[in-house]
């Protein structure tokens, strides 16, 4: 598969619409916590700015129940840019009315407009064929740089992109880099290669996990969605979360590993609580001994020492999802000591977005990663061997 990216199509001097992802985290008063998503797409904007383009930048933010709901407006986020790249940014007050669109078309070389958040308009989740019309009106070239959003069909990501011509549009550099590691990740890792799969549901993984399976040399399940696999086993599980439906394919999974010489790895103990609650009554025990009606929140001690010893060889380690639930103090020891043992490694470290991104942040792991994906659930649908729909739009050559 070969992407038609931003530095092989000619974009001097042209209107350039470069949909992000600016989906960051804002606190109460609306002051952003986490700008990592804003400087991943600087490289973009900022060489969009030195070929003399004129920029109109869109995103979503969140989801909003009512149409320009100012919890959920982008203004922050203009702040933010403003402050990074250090010149003005025009924020337009709607998406595509009139006005907006002729502040687009008027724009000056070097200068920058951001959209208000592309979901206060239906059309943007309904990949409205209109709706993308006019967000494509605005502009000679396409660019995507949205990894985090670029899974999903919606007008801004897909729609759009059949407007513009393979010589006017493009991959940003974020996107680009985000599938060239995942593509050499997946397919040419550095051998021993580690999976850990975390997370509360196996269903939310189920795809990746079968896709994994015949090409990692071992495979690490923790958090919620091994309680499933623990109760194919046999062991009693209390109140801990379990997809009962999916008891025969987490059995079909192990046995498929065993098959194919996988070592897979499952908890031995877990911090098990009598609710899912900070304040609730915490003990550790071996999952052979977890209270009929308490539940498994983290992994244990033991769990998190053999997960870092099975780390210790490898080569190649690609981590998505937590191994409890870390964002309570009292249960976020195992995903800690396990970000600690990832992050210590000699291996090609990859962290699958989303929580696992978080938890990283948190831990004070992530300047230690080789590299930290911006999307979850793409990075999900990349590993599960899937072409996303924001990506197709942009494929010159087929594998």
């Amino acid at each position: 598969m070969k992407l038609q990216e931003l530095k092989n199509i000619d974009i001097a001097g042209k209107r350039v619409f470069i949909r992000c992802d600016f989906n960051v985290p804002m606190d109460e008063y609306n002051n952003i916590t986490d700008d990592r998503r804003i400087r991943s797409a600087l490289n973009t904007i900022r060489y969009c700015v030195d070929n003399d383009c004129s920029i109109i930048l869109a995103s979503h933010f969140g989801r909003p129940k009512k149409k320009f709901d100012p919890d959920f407006s982008l203004k922050p986020v203009a702040k933010r840019l403003h402050t990074l790249l250090k010149q003005e940014i025009k924020m337009a007050e709607h998406i595509v009315r009139e006005e907006t669109i002729e502040i687009a078309k008027n724009l000056k070389p070097g200068e920058i407009l951001l959209l208000e958040n592309l979901r206060y308009n239906d059309g943007e989740k309904n990949n409205d064929p209109e709706f993308a019309a006019k967000l494509a009106s605005m502009a000679d070239v396409f660019v995507n740089d949205a990894f985090g959003v670029s899974h999903r069909a919606h007008a801004s990501v897909e729609g759009i992109a059949k407007h513009f011509d393979v010589n006017s549009k493009a991959a940003g550099f974020l996107l680009a880099k985000e599938i060239k590691f995942f593509h050499h990740i997946v397919h040419e890792p550095k051998r021993p290669f580690v999976s850990i799969v975390g997370g509360s549901k196996v269903s939310g993984k189920l795809e990746a996990l079968y896709n994994l399976v015949p090409k990692v040399d071992k495979i690490i399940i923790g958090g919620g969605m091994a309680f499933t696999f623990l109760k194919a086993l046999g062991h009693e599980v209390g109140n801990s979360l379990v997809e009962e439906d999916l008891i025969p394919e987490a059995i079909r999974i192990m046995d498929e590993a065993k098959k194919l010489g996988v070592k897979l790895y499952l908890p031995v103990d877990v911090v098990a609580a009598e609710a899912f609650d900070a304040e609730a009554i915490a003990k550790h025990v071996t999952v052979q001994e977890i209270p009929k009606n308490w539940m498994g929140l983290d992994i244990g001690p033991a769990s998190a020492q053999l997960f870092s010893l099975a780390l210790r060889d490898a080569n190649t380690i690609l981590w998505n999802g937590p191994m409890g639930v870390y964002e309570m103090d009292k249960f976020a020891k195992g995903s800690t000591k396990v970000s600690h043992a990832v992050a210590s490694s000699f291996a090609t470290t990859v962290v699958g977005g989303g929580d696992t991104a978080d938890l990283v942040r948190v831990t004070g792991d992530e300047d230690e990663m080789t590299f930290i994906s911006t999307g979850g659930g793409a990075s999900l649908e990349l590993i599960e061997g899937k072409i996303l729909p924001g990506v197709k739009a942009l494929v010159i050559e087929e594998d």
